[in-house]
């Protein structure tokens, strides 16, 4: 099975200068898991929501916040990024991106063309959903 069979194609962009208050604003408000960071339409890194939420305070919105706690919610995309992004082609095996993803302990791939265009992502959970879509068609008998 190919990758270009199971990947997502609508994929969320930001800018390099985004804010973490604008990426968590994003990852509260639409359903992904994973930026991907662009700069001149290249791709030049990844943000999950767990990066986010590693960085962000547990005392914002508290009593106990301090100005500091503020203060990180203007860090800029590029100061969390992952910058070192593997990606994959939509014409290679789902098995190379499995393999990929365990080997590099990651949980998303960004799809691209050999120029550099993004043309989708393929996340854990997308893994998972083709891998039960394949058992509930190949139930055994018995």
């Amino acid at each position: 099975m190919k990758i270009e069979s199971l990947m997502t194609t609508k994929v969320a962009t930001v800018g390099m200068d985004e804010t973490l208050q604008a990426l968590n604003d994003i990852f509260l408000k639409a359903n992904f898991h994973h930026l991907l960071v662009v700069e001149n339409h290249a791709l030049r890194g990844v943000i999950s929501d767990r990066d986010v939420l590693r960085m962000t305070s547990p005392f914002l919105n508290t009593p106990s916040e301090q100005a500091r706690d503020v203060a990180v919610l203007k860090r800029k995309a590029h100061q969390i990024m992952t910058r070192e992004v593997i990606t994959i082609s939509k014409d290679e095996n789902v098995e190379s991106a499995v393999e990929l993803m365990l080997g590099k302990k990651i949980s998303c791939l960004p799809v691209v063309e050999k120029f550099g265009k993004i043309e989708g992502i393929v996340t854990l959970k997308d893994l998972v959903k083709s891998l039960m879509k394949e058992l509930k068609n190949h139930k055994p008998d018995y």
